[in-house]
């Protein structure tokens, strides 16, 4: 029996299940993933822990999850950061699509056993940064773009079992997946006024170590935005639509916590 939320539209087509949202600020946005899957069709439910918001205890109901980033550290001890990290044994478990950016991939990543760190030598990616595909990666997107924009401090070792989907320099994981869960440390969530707002109100880390100027996060938004967008809708409409088999074996949600 479909859910109550599958139902007919007065065209008499079916809606499109709703996707699990997942912000990590009072004032955050999901920004341009949110308007795909909306031009998608499908319904978004918010939700924000660190207000003190609950998770649901199934996706059953949802056509999957996103958790996206936020200033928080996936090491912190925090109580909703522990909550949310014990949470996504739920889409591993069920099988369901799942996308984690930035913390929400660190978060994956430490749920399924592997270390979360500031990069060794205290380097940061904060603006455009260049990414490869692995041969995996390119099985299931032919094209990547060259660059991505980042902003984040720690990074994450590839969790066991799971496929490296992309590489970089700093941070050697850019993406990775096990069955229908992916975790990407890069941020194609990002919108122009997302762009503005945040080298204004984060300007002071625009002078860390390896990060690039305000200029520069404009100018390379110039260059690389339209991939990254192009990248974006291949994603989702392959990960929530036509998710792709994995060749291997992926952990299970009880070899995480080994």
């Amino acid at each position: 029996m479909l859910p109550p939320e599958f139902g007919l539209t007065t065209c008499g087509k079916f809606k499109a299940l709703p996707v699990l949202i997942i912000l990590h600020g009072p004032m955050s946005t999901p920004g341009r993933v949110g308007n795909a899957l909306r031009a998608m069709g499908h319904p978004l439910d918010i939700r924000k822990p660190v207000v003190g918001e609950a998770l649901p205890e199934s996706l059953e109901n949802y056509a999957g999850a996103i958790m996206f980033g936020g200033p928080m550290s996936a090491n912190d001890s925090d109580e909703f950061v522990k909550r949310e990290i014990d949470w996504l044994a739920t889409p591993l478990k069920e099988e369901k699509p799942y996308l984690g950016i930035c913390l929400g991939a660190q978060m994956l990543a430490k749920q399924l056993g592997a270390s979360v760190a500031p990069h060794p030598e205290g380097r940061t990616e904060i603006g455009y940064y260049p990414i490869r595909p692995t041969e995996a990666g390119r099985r299931l997107w032919e094209r990547w773009p060259d660059q991505v924009y980042h902003w984040h401090r720690e990074g994450f070792d590839l969790p066991k079992g799971c496929e490296l989907l992309a590489e970089g320099d700093d941070f050697p994981v850019q993406a990775y997946r096990t069955g229908t869960c992916f975790g990407i440390q890069f941020h194609p969530d990002l919108t122009q006024a997302m762009l503005h707002r945040w080298t204004t109100r984060g300007h002071e880390r625009l002078s860390l170590p390896g990060a690039r100027s305000r200029d520069e996060h404009f100018n390379g938004r110039l260059i690389h935005d339209r991939s990254e967008r192009e990248w974006l809708s291949a994603f989702l409409d392959g990960w929530l639509h036509r998710p792709p088999a994995m060749t291997g074996t992926q952990p299970t949600v009880s070899q995480a916590a080994e």
